[in-house]
């Protein structure tokens, strides 16, 4: 927020130094110095208007994405532990054949060597 505070307060100083070197540079009447300054102050206050509303929309929609986001990923967390889930539902009654298979390939490869050494 210190940004925001800076931008603004620059444009305030930098405004006011502006009309300072205007008026002591001008060879403009009195009134028409008046009018411009006036026009000039009601231009600034419109753009700092701008800048507070846009301050807010901005603001609104960080917060509202981020609360899109964190539901987003609440969704995905239960997604990946759901599939997690099925797949382990799938494997485990396979399991049990696996390490069967595993354990005669193993047998049958020391077999094997077994029966190369003895030749």
């Amino acid at each position: 927020m210190s940004r925001g505070k800076s931008l603004v307060l620059g444009l305030l100083v930098g405004s006011t130094v502006g009309a300072a070197v205007t008026l002591l540079s001008t060879p403009e009447s009195g009134n028409q110095m008046r009018v411009r300054m006036r026009d000039q102050g009601m231009e600034l206050g419109n753009l700092l208007l701008t800048l507070k509303e846009d301050g807010l929309r901005l603001k609104d929609q960080l917060k509202k994405t981020s609360k899109e986001g964190a539901v987003l990923i609440k969704e995905l967390t239960e997604e990946i532990k759901n599939s997690v889930e099925d797949w382990k539902g799938t494997v485990e009654p396979h399991q049990e054949n696996i390490y069967q298979s595993l354990e005669q390939i193993e047998t049958s490869i020391r077999e094997l060597e077994n029966k190369l050494k003895n030749q």
